[in-house]
């Protein structure tokens, strides 16, 4: 009977290699899906982990900011020779008296409360630009995810073209032994070929480049393998992406507008604190005095400073006035610009969505349609090998349209998102 510690060993061991098998699976779906690659980067990426630190940073100066400034302990010891009778000594029941004092300093009403409602404003700036950070990042992934698809299909694509190369070239050949065509028709279908095989070579290499640039965005190692992508996502209905719909999301979501209304509002507070400085803050002290062994006296004190400095008061304020203008200029700025992008956009969007429509309802068929008249034409010698290739080439051109299409809708649809700042 094995002893119970091997039992449990061996038990260990099972379930490490069920965890590594389980982990090895997941790492090899990688890529398949965008919302894998998206999960990943979310887990991994090193710059949006340093734009949270970075938010939970400025969260942490909150509290700080509108607390009290420490107290202060100061202790005097006073005639420690006794006025001559005795030689120096430090220890306080044997000086002429020793006086204690404990200080606090106190700002002006209402300064704590707008350096509080400062730092929370560049708490809130700061939450919006790693929020913006992700959702640049998502933008990016979802594009080269969307080039990656393109790519892939398009190999699949050529990969079919050249099967039905190869066969049309057996037909060719079956032709020409007839005596029915020449033999330009097989060197020609062989030279197709031979093209085809050439833009998988280059295709194959713009993979491998999009691969590593995914790798890099989700926060891998670049040599890393991925998955090939099954799918793209699902267009949502043209309702769902109008400008109508979406330019009140943007104003309210968009990241860059939510930074800047941030630091607007830590601007104006900023004004109104430094309009507080025309006001004294305060040091109030309470002092206790020792004679020998007992305290007999007690001392209060009250500090102020006086704000004399006028001049460099009012700088202050202009400059504070001058900070605020100037982050509500930017604001109009970056709304004018989110708002043109998101115009621009959506456009692009329907005009993608439209030529797909029109490729998948009408030019594939009747491609399709060409190339089957073209096909049974030559067959029975009706037409010539070059028009049957023109309508092969026809066929495959309006297939790369319809994948060029979806793949620039998904391209459109997710700068919309990024304006918006929210998945459609």
């Amino acid at each position: 009977m094995m002893p119970m510690r091997n039992r449990l060993s061996l038990g260990v061991v099972v379930v490490s290699l069920a965890l590594s098998s389980m982990v090895h699976a997941q790492e090899a779906k990688l890529g398949s899906s965008v919302e894998g690659l998206l999960q990943a980067a979310r887990d991994r990426n090193p710059e949006i982990a340093s734009m949270r630190f970075d938010a939970d940073a400025a969260a942490e100066r909150v509290a700080p900011a509108g607390a009290l400034p420490d107290p202060k302990f100061r202790t005097e010891l006073r005639d420690i020779t006794r006025m001559g009778e005795q030689n120096p000594t430090l220890l306080p029941g044997r000086v002429g008296s020793t006086r204690y004092v404990l200080m606090q300093d106190f700002p002006w009403m209402g300064k704590r409360g707008l350096k509080r409602e400062v730092a929370e404003s560049q708490a809130q700036a700061a939450r919006s630009r790693a929020a913006g950070a992700w959702v640049e990042l998502a933008g990016k992934i979802k594009t080269t995810y969307a080039e990656l698809y393109y790519l892939d299909q398009n190999e699949r694509l050529s990969r079919e073209i050249l099967d039905l190369m190869a066969r049309l070239e057996k037909v060719a050949q079956v032709r020409y032994a007839g005596g029915l065509a020449a033999q330009q028709d097989v060197i020609r279908a062989q030279v197709e070929q031979s093209t085809m095989r050439n833009e998988l070579i280059a295709l194959d290499a713009e993979r491998r480049q999009l691969q590593s640039k995914l790798n890099a965005l989700v926060g891998r190692p670049t040599s890393e393998i991925l998955a090939a992508p099954e799918q793209i996502r699902a267009l949502p209905s043209p309702e769902q992406v109008s400008f109508a719909a979406l330019e009140g999301r943007a104003r309210m979501n968009n990241p860059l507008l939510r930074t800047e209304e941030s630091q607007i509002r830590a601007a104006e507070k900023n004004r109104e604190l430094t309009y507080k400085n025309r006001y004294p803050d305060f040091n109030v002290g309470i002092s206790p005095i020792q004679y020998r062994g007992s305290i007999k006296e007690w001392e209060l004190m009250v500090e102020l400073n006086i704000p004399l400095q006028q001049d460099s008061r009012r700088a202050q304020e202009r400059e504070s006035e001058a900070m605020l203008a100037a982050a509500r200029s930017r604001q109009e700025v970056v709304t004018n610009q989110v708002l043109a992008d998101l115009y621009a956009n959506v456009a692009g969007f329907e005009s993608a969505r439209r030529s797909l429509a029109l490729t998948t309802e009408s030019l594939l068929p009747q491609s399709e349609l060409t190339f089957r008249s073209a096909l049974a034409g030559y067959q029975t010698g009706k037409v010539d090998f070059a028009t049957l290739l023109d309508a092969q080439r026809q066929i495959r051109q309006s297939k790369l349209n319809q994948i060029k299409a979806g793949v620039e809708a998904q391209k459109r649809l997710t700068e919309i998102e990024r304006i918006v700042g929210e998945e459609q």
